[in-house]
């Protein structure tokens, strides 16, 4: 029987996760009831916890298990040793991964767009989902990151269509495959390809053969979406592809193009050739910024353009896409500062999105505050590249706090940026306020918490 058919009690261990706060919304939206743990609680997925009136615990103590939830969801940050997981071991307690879950209970019956890539995944699912919803077709989604129009990072509906950020990081200590091989999808969007998350990837090889693995589950009346411009999504396709493919870029000869208007990326041309020989270009001129983010509209706009949704219509949603929280996202703008908070973790989107700002602002000045979080970040693996990564900022604020195992010192005195190294919040605070020029533009870049520098820097600065 489906865990749909009836109501429970569900328990999510990692809850404050991007995509386990997504679900939690889900869940409860489809009449369960929810609760959660997690050892690090921090915005914007906190705060939608919050607003739900989801009981969130801090920690693992088995107790949280008492009395016992009909289910447990084990997010993928979850591992033996953890109380909670031996706990639900010892007593047999049903226990699922959130991805099955979510394939065998809400995307069996549906048509999945699953949205996938290296960088780009939440904006690009936001953009879709956006548009699906402008044209009036009240999708499903579930998206890492809360689309600012929408207000939430998922909703259950009764449509037939469902967007789903698909993340090729592993499932679950039990189950060591990409969370999307469990999506079922009809849709497959490939906007990039790099090497990342080197705790469980040895290389790009090893992620190339996930994203084959995906295609290989892709059925032949399906639709493949890719950037024409990576050639390791090529190389994916080369692999074997038994789908319909749809390629979109810079070149004319591809059914969905782009032509920048503007350098930031501001405005562009949407170049829509499905009918050959009734060629539509339309203007777009929106809040985001980059030709990155260019190219995730482009491929929203390929798959919106699967269910017939005219070009015109897609280049007023993307008009009024406001953006995604925590992606550039303005936290305060005063008369000589603007400080945004973006999510940017890998040297590629570090070195776009810094660009962007640049070829926006001219010469005003960029301060960069930069918290190395990530598993790769800390591994090393992107030493070499970060240098440049930085490059278009005129000062980097490097954290190198209690949780940071090894300095970039050696690696970052061949920045083009002038580069400080901080042990502390206060510490950051203390040096962006000596630094600061009017007209300064600060950039907070972390995929986690920043030790809650985000509030504490608004506060301190005015």
């Amino acid at each position: 029987m489906s865990f749909l058919e009836y109501l429970m009690h569900i328990h999510i261990l990692g809850i404050c996760g991007t995509f386990m706060a997504s679900f939690a919304l889900l869940a409860k939206s489809m009449g369960h009831k929810v609760t959660g743990s997690d050892q690090n609680v921090y915005p914007p997925m906190s705060e939608q916890l919050d607003g739900l009136q989801i009981k969130v615990f801090e920690g693992y103590s088995s107790a949280q298990l008492s009395p016992t939830p009909d289910l447990v969801i084990v997010g993928n940050a979850m591992s033996r040793g953890n109380e909670c997981v031996e706990y639900i071991l010892e007593r047999k307690i049903p226990f699922i991964s959130g991805p099955q879950w979510i394939s065998e209970n809400l995307l069996r019956d549906k048509f999945v767009f699953a949205v996938s890539g290296t960088h780009g995944k939440t904006s690009t699912a936001s953009m879709l989902a956006h548009i699906l919803i402008e044209a009036g077709y009240d999708p499903g989604f579930l998206i890492g990151g809360i689309p600012k129009n929408i207000g939430v990072s998922a909703r259950f509906t009764d449509s037939e269509y469902f967007v789903i950020e698909a993340d090729e990081y592993d499932t679950a200590f039990f189950d060591k495959r990409s969370k999307f091989i469990h999506y079922s999808p009809s849709v497959v969007m490939i906007n990039n390809l790099e090497f990342d998350h080197a705790d469980i990837f040895d290389s790009l090889c090893d992620i190339k053969k996930q994203f084959h693995h995906l295609l290989r589950i892709l059925p032949n009346n399906g639709y493949v979406i890719i950037n024409n411009s990576d050639e390791n999504v090529k190389d994916v396709i080369d692999e074997g592809c038994w789908s319909n493919r749809l390629s979109y870029g810079v070149s004319d000869d591809l059914t969905w193009q782009y032509i920048l208007k503007n350098s930031d990326g501001s405005e562009f041309h949407l170049l829509d050739r499905r009918d050959s020989k009734n060629v539509k270009d339309v203007e777009v001129t929106w809040s985001c910024l980059g030709e990155h983010n260019v190219q995730n509209a482009v491929s929203a706009a390929s798959a919106a353009g699967l269910l017939g949704i005219e070009s015109e219509t897609i280049s007023c949603a993307l008009a009024g896409f406001q953006g995604v929280k925590r992606r550039m996202e303005i936290l305060a703008s005063h008369e000589d500062y603007v400080i945004y908070d973006d999510f940017a973790h890998h040297p590629t989107e570090i070195f776009k999105t810094l660009s962007s700002l640049r070829e926006k602002i001219g010469n005003d000045q960029i301060i960069a505050l930069i918290e190395p979080r990530s598993r790769t970040m800390q591994s090393g693996l992107h030493d070499k590249e970060m240098a440049k990564a930085l490059s278009p900022a005129d000062s980097v604020i490097w954290y190198e706090g209690q949780d940071v195992k090894r300095s970039m010192f050696v690696e970052l005195k061949k920045a083009k940026a002038k580069v400080y190294f901080a042990a502390s919040v206060s510490e950051i605070i203390q040096i962006t306020r000596q630094i600061k020029t009017p007209k300064s533009n600060i950039v907070i870049m972390s995929n986690g918490d920043f030790s809650g520098l985000r509030e504490l820097i608004k506060r301190e600065l005015d």
